[in-house]
């Protein structure tokens, strides 16, 4: 069965047929060569996937990040983003990485980010600057998004790992993280402003022009607050929060900013079903390969192999990381965290590790590999939105990729970077 498995999943792949519809092709094959389980397994392990309460949260968070696009909010936040750090040398490319910083409190996902935030800003980058770093600015940016609560890989992890994990842990875990990610890029970004004698923004503003802007941005500033405040507080559950999120924009769009028009309506939902449905078909099939992996005693072997070379919990990680990061630049992540996490969060767990902490490291690496070539999704949506090859953007987005990684093994190094601020709130 696994032969028939692995031989049939890699052929879809060469044939170009999408990756949740070869998962669940491959599934087929497998059962159908070993003959003793029936076909209508397939459907009940697809619908047993996506029948979860908490995974609700993944379609409302996605209509809540296409309200907030449609209610020109995100144009005020780079407003408030430009008297932030607009001063600095490269001042257009921190507007880019502050707002990415924020905007991650309302979409958690790379994509909408890089679509988002790659429309409006590419533009004026590559005017001020040059195409290249802009569109690198802007993709390593976007990979903040699942990083700072909330985030659609928490969600996702969290359904898979089982009530060992809690949402609202997985969330405060990227907090430290993200800002980090933020703060780095930020610096990348002025080391190549002042290389490349890159202009000075001058920007004339007072008091009085400054708190204009903070106040428009302010509705989006106060979303992620609402949010994890509410889920911290006990008000909402993660699914909830989810639901308030689309209630929240709901109200800016069509009260605040008044940019949002019941005829925007329509484009909207269908979009964010777009979205979801991709989300739940990799989900549906990708669990009916786990389930072939797991009565094949797979993640059982591959334990049992890990112990046998080391019982070093850093060796194990290590060799996880490694395995990920090539995932993570080769496999959709979705997919990858349903294959993977139900064969590597026990095995984690028999290594007495924490399961935010490895949880977390997971979500990172395979954030990193969003980035990282030669199929790094985020680097695809940037060249279909600003029309670069993807050889320019792999030259350019280099400098933040590497300090990705480094990131990444800072929270190997140092687990209190994830499990200081879950800590304080109670998840040990």
């Amino acid at each position: 069965m696994l032969t028939a498995l692995g031989v049939a999943f890699v052929a879809t792949i060469c044939l170009g047929i999408p990756l949740a519809f070869g998962m669940g092709i491959a599934g087929a094959i497998a059962l159908l060569v070993d003959g003793s389980v029936p076909l209508k397994i397939i459907a009940q392990r697809m619908y047993a996937a996506v029948d979860s309460f908490p995974l609700m949260a993944v379609p409302f968070f996605m209509l809540a990040g296409e309200l907030m696009g449609f209610s020109g909010i995100l144009h005020r936040l780079v407003a408030f983003a430009e008297v932030c750090v607009g001063r600095i040398r490269g001042g257009l490319a921190h507007i880019s990485i502050l707002s990415a910083m924020i905007f991650a409190g309302v979409t958690g996902a790379a994509t909408a980010e890089a679509t988002a935030l790659g429309s409006i800003l590419i533009p004026s980058l590559r005017e001020e600057y040059d195409l290249d770093f802009g569109c690198a600015v802007v993709a390593g940016a976007a990979t903040i998004g699942p990083i700072i609560p909330p985030s659609m890989p928490a969600i996702i992890y969290a359904i898979l790992a089982g009530p060992s994990v809690s949402v609202a842990g997985l969330f405060l875990a990227g907090v430290i993280p993200g800002i980090l990610m933020g703060l780095g890029m930020m610096v990348i970004a002025y080391v190549i402003a002042v290389r490349r004698n890159y202009p000075v923004r001058h920007i004339q503003l007072g008091i009085r022009e400054f708190a204009r802007r903070t106040l428009q941005a302010l509705p989006m500033l106060l979303m992620p607050v609402i949010v994890i405040g509410g889920i911290l507080g006990g008000i909402f559950t993660a699914t909830e929060a989810a639901a308030v999120a689309v209630v929240y924009a709901l109200v800016v769009g069509f009260a605040v900013t008044r940019q949002l028009r019941v005829r925007d309506l329509p484009g909207i939902l269908v979009r964010s079903a777009m979205s979801t449905s991709v989300v739940a078909m990799l989900m549906a099939t990708a669990n009916t390969v786990s389930w072939l992996l797991t009565i094949q005693q797979v993640p059982t072997r591959i334990g049992a192999f890990l112990r046998a070379q080391s019982s070093s919990p850093w060796v194990f990680l290590l060799l996880v990381m490694f395995f990920l990061i090539i995932v993570g630049c080769l496999m959709e992540s979705v997919a990858a965290y349903v294959m993977f996490v139900p064969i590597l969060a026990p095995m984690a767990a028999a290594y007495g590790l924490h399961p935010l902490y490895f949880g977390f490291l997971m979500i990172l690496n395979l954030v990193v590999g969003m980035l990282t070539p030669p199929i790094g999704i985020v680097l695809f949506v940037i060249c279909g939105v600003a029309g670069i090859t993807l050889e320019r953007l792999v030259r350019a987005v280099w400098p933040f990729v590497l300090w990705q990684f480094v990131v990444l093994f800072l929270v190997l190094l140092f687990p209190g970077l994830a499990l200081w601020i879950p800590g304080l709130f109670g998840y040990r």
